[in-house]
């Protein structure tokens, strides 16, 4: 069933999305104000990433790694409340943002948790936190990784590799050096797994785990990109293949009526009548003056 159109010119139908995800009918303001609220929120969840490994090594974590879960919440409970006061119904706008509310509950909860380190409960709970940070900021920033070219997403999936290795760098033992420390990363993101260098530590375990899927994400763009290049490039030669099959067509037909024309007068010589001008109607000739009768 369709959507009756909005008396307001301002406004648009409902889209989904969890970036984006609007109540009816709301606002193209609303719509842009969003878009000016992705990249401050996909930062501040980004600094949740380091945090949840400062505090996980460390007994007594820096005041600074609970603040950033406390920035992250209050910069997503911002966006939400002013897209939602623009798009001029803030409770169905909070009512279609459910997953942002129950993540920025869980990033306060986890700001308010014991260190992970001394309890179970609330490591696992920051996993899961930072499971639905990285869905909320990958798909926020996703409009950037898949708008661009081949060459755009290989420079992404180069950046995400060189951030994983600095990751590694930082949280395993046995890599002393960045060029293991990448190596641990491009092996782990491909999941090729050959067994000279492996994650040893619980941090770097847990870390491995969100390089695999940042690693599938960016083979998978890379793998997409080149693929679409190389179809698009066949499309483009069957593309002119059939343009250049039907410019011979028409050619042949042009050439068929031209016959077509010149034959016709003759035609109509040899049967005894006069042919016909083109340009004018059967009932435009004047007809013959008979001839005089006999005697």
């Amino acid at each position: 069933m369709n959507r009756p159109p909005s008396a307001n010119p301002l406004r648009e139908p409902e889209q989904a999305g969890l970036t984006s995800v609007f109540a009816a009918q709301t606002t193209v303001r609303a719509r842009a104000v969003e878009a000016k609220w992705r990249w401050p929120i996909t930062l501040a969840l980004l600094s949740t990433v380091p945090s949840f490994y400062v505090e996980l090594l460390h007994e007594q974590p820096p005041l600074l790694a609970v603040l950033s879960y406390l920035v992250a919440s209050a910069t997503m409970a911002g966006a939400l409340l002013h897209v939602g006061l623009r798009s001029g119904n803030l409770r169905a706008h909070l009512r279609a943002n459910s997953f942002d509310l129950l993540l920025c509950a869980g990033l306060v909860v986890a700001a308010m948790l014991p260190p992970s380190a001394a309890s179970e409960v609330a490591l696992w709970f920051r996993v899961v936190v930072g499971f639905f940070t990285m869905s909320r900021m990958f798909w926020a920033a996703h409009y950037v990784v898949t708008r661009g070219g081949t060459l755009y997403r290989l420079i992404a999936a180069l950046l995400v590799l060189v951030l994983c290795g600095l990751g590694f760098w930082w949280l395993e033992p046995t890599t002393p050096t960045f060029g293991d420390a990448l190596w641990l990363a491009f092996t782990t993101a491909a999941t090729v797994g050959y067994g000279d260098s492996v994650p040893t530590t619980p941090a770097s375990k847990i870390f491995a785990v969100f390089v695999v899927f940042l690693g599938v994400g960016a083979i998978t763009l890379v793998a997409a990109g080149i693929a679409s290049a190389w179809i698009a490039t066949e499309e483009r030669t069957i593309e002119r293949e059939i343009l250049a099959d039907l410019h011979k067509q028409l050619a042949g037909l042009r050439a068929e009526i031209a016959a077509l024309r010149q034959t016709s007068p003759a035609d109509a010589e040899a049967g005894g009548s006069e042919p016909l001008d083109r340009d004018s109607a059967p009932g435009d000739r004047l007809p013959s003056r008979p001839g005089p009768g006999p005697g």
